[in-house]
């Protein structure tokens, strides 16, 4: 692996923690001092995670692919949003059937989708959300 890659991995790494942390914690809160139903909760979840993800991988982790692009922000930004509703479809559907046939606490099973989601999140990232103009 590449150097340049290696820091990009450890970088999206960085980002997605921080992202999956912000998700986590924002459901923790809705469901505990709101009293929001998990499955509803993770939506808002999702909806903070995003922004933070977004940003940060656009402006750290990726930036020297987007830097490079000459549409700018706007084509990455879209892409990046269909990646982001895959993968948030997964989390949710993941979710459900671990609350649902499995009996897991919801924390636990948050926590178990919020990371395993990040995979794919990555791969579809790297290799079309913020690729350049130069890539296949």
């Amino acid at each position: 692996m590449r150097l340049i890659e290696l820091l990009r991995v450890l970088r999206f790494g960085i980002v997605g923690l921080v992202a999956a942390a912000v998700h986590y914690w924002v459901v923790i809160a809705l469901v505990e001092l709101v009293d929001i139903a998990p499955l509803r909760a993770n939506v808002g979840g999702f909806v903070v995670a995003f922004w933070v993800s977004y940003f940060g991988h656009r402006h750290w982790t990726f930036a020297d692919a987007v830097a490079t692009h000459a549409q700018g922000a706007h084509p990455s930004f879209l892409r990046f949003l269909m990646v982001a509703l895959l993968g948030f479809c997964m989390n949710e559907l993941l979710f459900y059937l671990l609350l649902r046939y499995a009996g897991w606490p919801y924390y636990l099973a948050l926590a178990f989708v919020v990371f395993t989601v990040a995979v794919m999140t990555y791969v579809l990232s790297r290799l079309w959300a913020f690729r350049h103009a130069a890539q296949p």
